[in-house]
């Protein structure tokens, strides 16, 4: 076997029954305008329809407004209308498209232009989140930390606290690979790399302002050696919603992108 993707043709026929069944139902969900079990047993297919199959062919996309308006519809409505899937359920793309690498293609390994369309989209990612889409995020996350009031302010500052409360065996899976991160600007003793968990934690934290007590300490946080290079490591070994919702690991692979 090649080792390459089903076909494209095959994928589109499965997205374009799916879009016209989203299309019979008055959406913008499976069972009409309200969210249900329906939609929670859908999430995980078209999630990774969402990430993966943009990377095994080209033009195929399933969130194509153009050419999948339902479908495009459940994506937003999903995202923009369900606080705790967007907030905690929902996988991220990158995690997704690591499973890519991992199995599938069998021996002959993962195609070169999958790989090169997986770099892509990764980049995409990491940029910077604008005015309007930073305020749609926080007050997605204000509604769901309503009833969860153990959760940080916003979704940046949770992944800060996040690292906090994980910082011990997160610095010990970090030296056990140290071999594998020589050259890489990740400090490799327990002294230094403890110092750039703390300041990409307190970077995480404070975020746009929200725990304005640690702005002397953030801006101290930007100089400490490593600290975008730990970031970087610690979005790859990321594994979305198992170690964090995808906003909260988001802001991560922004700080990641500064390495």
């Amino acid at each position: 076997w090649s080792g390459e993707p089903l076909w494209k043709s095959e994928f589109e026929r499965v997205l374009t029954e799916t879009d016209e069944l989203l299309g019979s139902t008055n959406g913008p969900f499976f069972c009409g305008t309200t969210f249900t079990a329906a939609d929670i047993a859908w999430a995980p297919f078209l999630e990774r329809y969402g990430a993966q199959l943009p990377c095994l062919h080209e033009g195929l996309n399933a969130r194509d407004a153009t050419k999948y308006p339902h479908l495009n519809g459940w994506y937003r409505a999903m995202e923009t209308t369900v606080p705790a899937y967007a907030c905690r359920v929902q996988g991220n793309p990158s995690s997704w498209r690591k499973v890519l690498t991992m199995a599938g293609f069998g021996n002959a390994g993962v195609p070169p232009d999958v790989i090169d369309r997986m770099d892509d989209f990764d980049k995409d990612e990491a940029r910077p989140l604008s005015e309007v889409e930073r305020a749609i995020e926080q007050k997605l996350w204000d509604e769901y930390r309503s009833t969860r009031s153990w959760l940080a302010l916003s979704p940046s500052a949770e992944a800060g606290k996040t690292l906090l409360n994980n910082r011990q065996a997160i610095v010990k899976d970090t030296l056990k690979r140290a071999a594998s991160l020589e050259g890489k600007g990740v400090p490799l003793d327990e002294e230094n790399l403890d110092r750039a968990m703390r300041a990409l934690a307190t970077l995480l934290i404070y975020d746009d302002g929200k725990y304005a007590e640690l702005e002397q300490a953030s801006s101290e946080a930007v100089s400490v050696d490593g600290v975008y290079a730990m970031a970087k490591f610690l979005d790859e070994r990321m594994c979305v919603p198992r170690d964090m919702g995808s906003m909260s690991a988001a802001a991560i692979k922004r700080l990641a992108a500064l390495a």
